[in-house]
């Protein structure tokens, strides 16, 4: 039988989910949940995931949250290649320590970069300051001179010779600023060779799958009423001003 996988592609981590399960041929339904649309508030998500988060995950009576435990746990339950996450220890320890480190860096960074350039200005109507925007890159190019230095070097991927967890995720929150127009790989070539071997290894066509709304995401904006935002604009401010 075939887990569910409710995502939204707008969302980074529904992005590794969904790649991940594609490359490696896992069964599943695609359930959309339109976070612009507030369907995660909804009552019938509501059973699936109580904290109201994508991507989730029911498998039969077993109903799972968090991205990165959806993926271990799918690469536990259809045995897929070692390399995604390693059995030998330190392997596995390098893997951990990124999937440790991102949440509170590059995700939070690479997000904040997109509401700032992007959907506060555009959805809410709000200019943001000089000073808040000048943090904010500063602080998510600290974050990419620590993926550059610390945990690739010279390393093809973050483990070493292969792909791994860490990459997957890595990659999703890094493609974030391009769709506010902030090409974060400009100037970094070691960034943008390690970019491009992650696309070729991950499949040109379903990379491009996967990243297509993000890309898209200043001229669909145009496309939005401004008024779905309403109901999550104190959170936003209160996140981001």
């Amino acid at each position: 039988m075939a887990v569910e996988l409710y995502l939204d592609l707008f969302s980074q981590p529904c992005r590794s989910v969904f790649m991940f399960a594609k490359k490696n041929n896992i069964p599943f339904e695609f359930k959309k949940v339109s976070l612009m649309d507030g369907e995660h508030y909804g009552d019938d998500f509501g059973k699936i995931s109580i904290i109201r988060k994508v991507p989730a995950l029911r498998d039969g009576d077993f109903c799972l949250s968090e991205s990165i435990a959806i993926m271990v746990y799918l690469a536990e339950k259809f045995q897929t290649p070692d390399f995604w996450y390693p059995a030998d220890l330190q392997q596995r320890a390098r893997v951990n320590e990124y999937l440790s480190w991102q949440h509170t860096a590059i995700r939070m960074q690479g997000s904040k970069m997109f509401w700032l350039r992007l959907m506060i200005p555009k959805m809410i109507g709000m200019e943001v300051p000089k000073e808040k925007m000048d943090g904010a890159l500063e602080d998510l190019n600290n974050s990419l001179n620590l993926i550059e230095e610390k945990f690739l070097q010279d390393r093809p991927f973050i483990v070493g010779d292969q792909m791994s967890l860490a990459d997957l995720v890595a990659i999703v929150e890094i493609m974030q600023p391009l769709g506010a127009g902030l090409d974060v790989f400009d100037g970094r070539p070691k960034l943008s060779a390690w970019r491009d071997r992650v696309r070729t290894f991950i499949g040109e066509e379903l990379f491009d799958e996967a990243h297509q709304n993000i890309l898209g995401a200043q001229e669909g904006m145009k496309q939005i009423d401004p008024s779905k935002l309403e109901l999550f604009k104190p959170k936003i401010l209160r996140l981001f001003l």
